[in-house]
């Protein structure tokens, strides 16, 4: 072994979470390798709208959000698959920017601020002896003395790792994909809609350059339903709704095929496996109805990264560190998450979306409410 394969920490996983982990990190001294399974820019399914609450920690990670002309999202629209429609103002609000251009600018300042990255690098294995990881990755062996994951949804690690949710029956929480196109369309820039459909919803919103995101989530059983055609499933599903039969049909899909994920679940998850820290959808997903997981993803890298600066720099153990992580990280997003399995619960079947949505135009005050309840403080 030779130091130019040993790291302080070794970040699986370029999202959010690992590239804003890995700047901080950086920042502090420390030597970072990330390893990507992808090659940047590319594209992700995302909603691509992320809280205000998350403005300033980008900035501070060196991405002048205000200079780039995004879209500031504060309105809200609520529509039931028989077209009734809810209209809210969003407490704190958010901005839209495409996951192909945030990750890509945050890989840059990640790769300026010295650390190293192994695009089109997957990681197939991680062992812990002797207080030291082991990463065995298709570009060789590495090692660190800390060890994250923001691998995402769903990997190979967590079924080596045998993680609880990878082997749940399919329930309402576990057995979703996802699909994402960005289109062009005439539609209030400052405004976030969220269309639901049988079994699913779908949410569009404004991203950079008169570009919008549309990003559905819908159980298996609906593409199933449909020989498993996306197309179908649009075409005799989701256009069921109002809304979403004139968004198809008045928009302009800038993809050549869409872009999918499968196998999504929101059962509850660790935030620690094997010594490894977990962060992003990896340690736990809110319901994409509540829009903050990219959110929720950077703040649970500024938490990793205090406690791992604590434990790198000898102020406390690595069980301390463990502890102390997953405490912290529970405090602060588990409200939120069982907020949004209550709300996911009220969608899917037709009559109680359609009945939920009429009751909540009648209490604004509540509807307001449980909007808060999904956000979090500015960090």
């Amino acid at each position: 072994m030779t130091d130019q394969n040993k790291y302080d920490a070794c970040i699986i996983g370029g999202g959010l979470a690992g590239l804003a982990l890995s700047i901080q990190l950086a920042n502090l001294g420390y030597t970072v390798a990330l390893f990507e399974k992808e090659q940047y820019p590319f594209h992700k399914v995302c909603g691509e709208y992320i809280s205000l609450e998350s403005w300033d920690f980008i900035q501070g990670l060196g991405l002048p959000l205000k200079d780039m002309q995004l879209p500031i999202i504060n309105k809200l629209i609520v529509t039931a698959p028989n077209g009734n429609q809810l209209q809210q103002e969003l407490p704190l609000g958010g901005f839209g920017i495409s996951r192909y251009k945030l990750d890509a600018a945050l890989k840059d300042i990640a790769v300026a601020n010295n650390v190293i990255l192994f695009e089109n690098c997957k990681v197939n294995g991680v062992q812990f002896f002797n207080d030291e990881f082991h990463l065995q990755t298709t570009h060789g062996e590495y090692y660190s003395r800390v060890c994250c994951g923001s691998f995402g949804k769903r990997s190979n690690l967590d079924v080596k790792w045998n993680r609880s949710f990878v082997y749940q029956k399919p329930n309402k929480l576990n057995n979703y994909i996802g699909v994402k196109y960005h289109i062009k369309i005439n539609f209030p820039a400052d405004t976030i809609a969220l269309h639901n459909f049988k079994n699913g919803y779908c949410g569009m919103s404004k991203i950079e350059d008169d570009k919008y995101c549309l990003c559905y989530l819908t159980n298996a059983e609906n593409l199933k339903a449909s020989s498993n055609s996306i197309e179908a499933m649009e075409k005799n599903i989701l256009r069921k709704n109002p809304h979403l039969q004139t968004i198809f049909e008045n928009s302009e899909i800038l993809y050549e095929s869409p872009v999918t994920i499968s196998q999504i679940s929101f059962n509850k998850k660790t935030q620690v496996e094997n010594h490894v820290l977990l962060m992003g959808d990896a340690a736990g997903m809110i319901t994409p109805l509540c829009g903050n997981g990219m959110s929720m993803a950077l703040h649970g890298s500024k938490i990793a990264s205090g406690f791992i600066h604590a434990f790198l720099s000898g102020k406390i153990s690595r069980a301390v560190m463990e502890a102390g992580y997953t405490k912290k990280w529970r405090s602060t997003f588990s409200k939120r998450l069982q907020t949004g399995r209550w709300i996911q619960s009220m969608f899917g079947k037709i009559w109680v979306t359609n009945f939920f949505i009429a009751v909540m135009k009648r209490f604004p005050a509540l509807t307001k409410a449980l909007i808060k309840q999904t956000h979090g403080e500015t960090f």
